[in-house]
């Protein structure tokens, strides 16, 4: 591959992102994790610019809307991997779950169909509850008053 060709992220067949919009930076992590952690960058931040990226309109809103705590005010994805002592694990998982994610954005969500009740069926309804009701209430004993 030359440097001119970029390399994608595939996510469905018809959509896909280059790689180049995925920023990456490796940081320490942070916790007990012997001392490793304290003097190597093995944990990795994994950044997508939400409102710049050539995903659809209709994924990125539906990506905002998955991403919760991970974004960013700017609009900015951020998923962050620290759990191993590896970096190369760690880019992998973060890989993983930022794959993940743009998959279930990509989903359409499925429309449910609201039966609807014709208003003919509606108003019979309604007299069979009010004879019904009229029925019950002369069966009641007289008040007093």
């Amino acid at each position: 591959m030359t440097r001119t060709e970029a390399t994608m992220i595939q996510i469905t067949d018809s959509i896909a992102i280059a790689d180049r919009e995925v920023t990456q930076r490796f940081v320490r992590a942070t916790g007990d994790r012997g001392q490793n952690v304290n003097r190597d960058a093995t944990a990795v931040e994994l950044r997508l610019d939400i409102p710049k990226s050539s995903l659809p309109l209709d994924v990125r809103e539906r990506l905002i809307r998955l991403a919760g705590k991970h974004l960013t005010k700017a609009g900015v994805l951020m998923i962050v991997s620290r759990a191993s002592n590896s970096q190369e694990t760690n880019r992998d998982t973060a890989h993983a779950r930022l794959l993940a994610l743009l998959k279930r954005a990509a989903l359409t969500p499925k429309t449910h169909r609201i039966p609807t009740v014709p208003a003919l069926d509606r108003e019979a309804r309604l007299t069979s509850k009010h004879q019904r009701s009229a029925v019950k209430r002369s069966r009641r004993p007289a008040t007093k008053s």
